[in-house]
């Protein structure tokens, strides 16, 4: 503990305790607490992050779920129907998508991710509960899935590019850069998406983003622009913030 305390972990006595509980041997625990002294996330160390209260695998390199994005899950887990279908996009290690399908067993899961690494540590979270594919937002999807999905999340990157250097380092030096970068005002990615939901969304459906509180205006505006009728919802306690769209008609 007192070797995590130096290298500057908030959390040191908590963090001890889960290396050794997760460390096989004395040697094997020697090399974990060396990895987190060097800045390593601890999630990557032990090989997995609890989201809503269920471990998912992470592996280096693959974005690690924010406790905020479980906001997200709650919303749009609110939205869904019996036999509804849910489309991931930018899923990462897919925890949203594996969350939804563990909670409502009868809906249908697809899951998209650019990365190669995240979409295999997300087949590994969603299993036999959905389908997760390799490919740029949208440009993978099975064709059938057009106009059939009735919620479309997406944890996309939002962070301007700016603004990326004053990230904890856990994050900007070891979280791959595709997973965080949301280009000049972080909603490169969001414009995308909101551009092109409704040829996705069903009639009803519903697209949910997650965003800063400072982004939240234009994202919505995004929304509108794409033929959503918007609006933004928030959760102080999670310090989150989340954009819903309407497909109206």
């Amino acid at each position: 503990m007192a070797r995590l305390r130096a290298a500057g972990c908030v959390f040191a006595e908590d963090e001890a305790d889960l290396l050794r509980a997760e460390a096989t041997t004395d040697e094997d625990l020697h090399a974990m607490i060396a990895r987190r002294e060097a800045g390593e996330p601890l999630e990557y160390i032990v090989g997995w992050a609890e989201f809503c209260g269920t471990r998912m695998v992470v592996a280096p390199g693959v974005f690690v779920p924010r406790h905020r994005t479980e906001f997200l899950v709650d919303v749009a887990g609110g939205l869904l129907t019996r036999g509804g279908v849910v489309l991931d996009l930018c899923c990462g290690s897919g925890a949203v998508g594996a969350v939804l399908a563990a909670s409502h067993r009868d809906i249908e899961l697809v899951a998209s991710d650019i990365d190669p690494d995240s979409v295999a540590v997300a087949r590994r979270n969603v299993g036999d509960r959905g389908l997760v594919v390799l490919g740029n937002l949208f440009d993978a999807l099975p064709p059938d899935l057009a106009g059939r999905v009735t919620v479309l999340v997406a944890n996309a990157p939002y962070v301007p590019t700016a603004e990326i250097a004053l990230m904890p380092p856990e994050a900007r030096d070891h979280e791959a850069r595709v997973t965080l970068d949301g280009g000049f005002d972080g909603l490169d990615v969001h414009r995308e998406i909101a551009a092109h939901a409704c040829e996705w969304l069903a009639p009803g459906g519903h697209l949910l983003i997650e965003v800063s509180d400072r982004q939240a205006d234009s994202a919505a505006e995004l929304f509108t622009r794409g033929g959503l009728v918007a609006r933004i919802v928030a959760s102080d306690e999670g310090d989150a913030t989340v954009v819903v769209g309407l497909r109206a008609v």
